[in-house]
C-alpha cells in the first residue's frame, strides 16, 4: 500500500501572531489575578508619558521664547553690544567640538582597545584605570574648569584659549568615550576574535579589520554623547576659554588657537547674567538646540553607514 505523504503547510505570520494575541477581557483577568504586573505597567506608562511630557514641554517653551527673536542682526559678522550676534560665539562652538573630539576621542578609543583586547582579566591596575574613569565622569565640570585654569592657562601659559578649552573639555569626556568604546568592544562576540584569529590573522590585524568596525555603533554612541556635553558646557569654559566673542582670525596661522573665545552656552550665560537681552539668550537656546539635534543626527547617520559596510546592524 502506498503511503501519502501530506506536506503540512507552515504557519503564516499573521497565524503566529493571532496565537499570541491576548484579548482585552484575558488581559484585565490576568490583571485581577496578578495586581502588581498592573501597578507595575502603569508606573511604566507614567514614566513614559512624564518623560516625553517633560521633554515636549522644555522643547516647546524654548521655542516659543526663542523664535520670534531670531533676527539678522543675531547672525551678523561681528559682536557688538547692539547686536549681541551668535555667529561668532556658533563658529567658536564648532571648532571647540572638533578639536575637543580630536584630541579625546583617538586616546579613548586606543585606551579602551588596550582594556579590553590586551589587558589581562583580573589585572589590578586595570581595575584603577576602570575605577578611575568612573570617578571622573561624576566629577562636577567646575573643577575641571579650575584644573584646566591652573594647569593649562597658567602653568602652560596658553592664556584664556580656544586651546586651553580644548583640552580641559577633552580631558572631561575621556572618560566618557573610554568606557562607551570598551563596552562596545567587549560586546562584539568572541566567535569573530576566533574565527579571524583561525584565518590566520594577527591580534593586531583581528582588532582593527574585525573588532573595531563591528563596535563602530556603540563607538559613535559614546561620541555623541561626549558632544552633547561639550556643546553644553559653560562651567569649565569660563575659566580656560574665556568669553571674547569674536571670530578666530585663521589669516594668522595657528595664533587663533590662543586666542580668547566664547561658545554659545558661555554667550547664552553672559547675557541671561546682563538681564539686558533675555529674549536674545532664549533664541541662542533655540539655535544651541537645534546645533546638539544636527550633530547628534549626523553622529547617527554615520553609525548606520559604517554598521552598513562593515556587515552589522545598528
Amino acid at each position: 500500500m502506498e503511503q501519502v505523504l501530506v506536506k503540512k503547510k507552515a504557519p503564516e505570520v499573521e497565524d503566529i501572531v493571532g496565537i499570541n494575541q491576548v484579548s482585552f477581557k484575558e488581559r484585565i483577568a490576568s490583571y485581577k489575578k496578578h495586581p502588581g504586573s498592573f501597578v507595575l505597567l502603569l508606573c511604566v506608562c507614567l514614566a513614559m508619558l512624564l518623560t516625553i511630557a517633560s521633554l515636549g514641554y522644555l522643547i516647546l517653551y524654548i521655542v516659543i521664547k526663542g523664535v520670534p527673536y531670531l533676527t539678522p542682526s543675531l547672525f551678523a559678522w561681528e559682536y557688538t553690544s547692539d547686536n549681541v550676534s551668535m555667529l561668532p560665539s556658533l563658529i567658536n562652538t564648532v571648532l571647540m567640538t572638533l578639536l575637543s573630539l580630536l584630541i579625546a576621542v583617538p586616546i579613548g578609543i586606543f585606551s579602551a582597545i588596550y582594556l579590553a583586547e590586551y589587558a589581562k582579566k583580573g589585572n589590578k591596575i586595570v581595575g584603577i584605570v576602570r575605577v578611575t574613569a568612573e570617578t571622573l565622569t561624576g566629577i562636577p565640570s567646575i573643577v575641571y574648569g579650575l584644573f584646566g585654569m591652573l594647569f593649562f592657562v597658567t602653568a602652560c601659559k596658553w592664556r584664556l584659549s580656544l586651546l586651553s578649552g580644548a583640552f580641559t573639555l577633552a580631558i572631561m569626556v575621556l572618560p566618557v568615550i573610554m568606557r562607551t568604546t570598551e563596552e562596545a568592544l567587549m560586546s562584539v562576540p568572541d566567535s569573530y576574535r576566533q574565527g579571524s584569529l583561525g584565518l590566520g590573522a594577527g591580534k593586531l590585524r583581528t582588532v582593527f579589520r574585525v573588532v573595531l568596525p563591528s563596535a563602530i555603533p556603540g563607538i559613535l554612541s559614546g561620541v555623541v554623547l561626549a558632544i552633547g556635553r561639550i556643546v553644553g558646557e559653560t562651567a569649565a569654559l569660563i575659566y580656560t576659554a574665556g568669553s571674547v566673542a569674536k571670530i578666530p582670525q585663521f589669516s594668522n596661522g595657528a595664533k587663533f588657537l590662543f586666542d580668547s573665545t566664547r561658545t554659545l552656552s558661555v554667550h547664552m550665560y553672559n547675557l541671561s547674567k546682563e538681564g539686558l537681552h533675555t529674549n536674545q539668550a532664549y533664541a541662542t537656546a533655540v539655535v544651541l538646540m537645534i546645533v546638539v539635534m544636527c550633530m547628534n543626527f549626523l553622529s547617527d547617520l554615520l553609525a548606520n553607514k559604517l554598521a552598513k559596510k562593515s556587515g552589522g546592524e545598528k
